[in-house]
């Protein structure tokens, strides 16, 4: 397979961690990194020939303008989570002028990574999502708006990934692995209360694996999804939904802990909390407790390609997680 040169952003990151290492391991592609700061990764980026760090900063890609009219393929993780100008800068007005760089006669690809929080159950455009959401949310949203004026449009793959696990000793957390000991002491009382919701999720690695797979199989232009009246490739990635009551239960039984009845918790009865205890919620936070089922079309993971998945179930992310089974004991 012919080697490829391939830009790369968020390589730093949770998720850009798992799928560098990746292409390092697994490819012979070459690859140039653009980070801040060098000394946030944590692989071996010197394991092969043909792989270069690009220290620097979004809100300069012009200095990079002569090599990106070269690339192939770009993979684009990099975000800014807070702060409202440099969200916007960073993940609008700067990701757009880099694909603007990008040489639609040469570039066969971009691997876009937005979030699955700005889809509706249909795989359409929420529009709660650009009035109530986060500054992050509404910059991904403004960017889908945006795409498909691109001249490179056509060879824009969207990501969208649910929930995101992932992260050990050689790879920062995601921020809902970085919480995995403490949720473990809740399992306890988790068990005695039913909700209605469900979600998807998604581990980094298999995250990795798909895009790995995408750099070398890019979706035909004929796999287009409508979001309202934009016409982009887009890909959900998560395994199949659970919900939240399976979910608990799964989790129970990895640790032990039996299930003898179940109070249900309805929305009533969390509205009635909020305003008892005159609990303070952001827009989009109450907007998310009201819609509670964060369920898409066709996600995928893997599993999609024919490939192994490396963290299918809500309990192996405890197991890949280190976090021992206590199935043995009877509390």
């Amino acid at each position: 397979m012919t080697s490829k040169r391939i830009f790369i952003t968020g390589a730093s990151g949770c998720i850009g961690h798992y799928f560098t290492e990746l292409l390092i391991q697994e490819t012979d592609h070459e690859l140039f990194l653009l980070v801040r700061n060098p000394a946030k990764l944590k692989f071996d980026y010197n394991a092969r020939p043909g792989i270069t760090v690009l220290q620097g900063d979004m809100m300069d890609i012009e200095q990079f303008s002569d090599l990106l009219k070269t690339i192939h393929i770009a993979i684009l993780a990099a975000n800014a989570w807070g702060g409202t100008a440099e969200v916007f800068d960073t993940n609008v007005a700067k990701t757009l002028r880099l694909m603007n760089l990008l040489d639609p006669e040469i570039c066969e690809q971009v691997l876009y990574f937005s979030t699955a929080s700005i889809l509706n159950r249909k795989n359409q455009l929420l529009e709660e999502a650009r009035q109530l959401g986060t500054d992050y949310i509404r910059s991904k949203y403004d960017m889908m708006t945006q795409l498909p004026r691109l001249n490179i449009a056509p060879k824009i793959t969207v990501l969208f990934p649910t929930l995101v696990l992932g992260g050990d000793g050689n790879k920062p957390y995601s921020h809902i692995s970085s919480g995995l000991k403490d949720i473990v002491k809740w399992v306890p009382f988790a068990r005695w209360f039913q909700g209605d919701a469900s979600f998807h999720f998604l581990h980094s690695q298999d995250i990795a694996r798909v895009v790995v797979y995408l750099v070398d199989n890019p979706l035909p232009y004929d796999v287009v999804n409508e979001l309202d009246d934009i016409y982009l490739k887009q890909v959900v990635l998560g395994n199949p939904a659970t919900t939240v009551n399976d979910a608990v239960a799964e989790v129970c039984e990895y640790f032990g802990h039996r299930i003898y009845w179940r109070i249900p918790l309805t929305l009533w009865f969390a509205n009635f909390i909020i305003v008892l205890f005159r609990i303070q919620m952001a827009a989009w936070d109450r907007f998310c407790m009201n819609y509670r089922h964060f369920v898409y079309k066709n996600p995928v993971s893997p599993a999609t390609f024919g490939l192994p998945v490396y963290c299918p179930t809500v309990a192996d992310i405890f197991r890949v997680s280190g976090i021992p089974s206590r199935r043995n004991s009877n509390q």
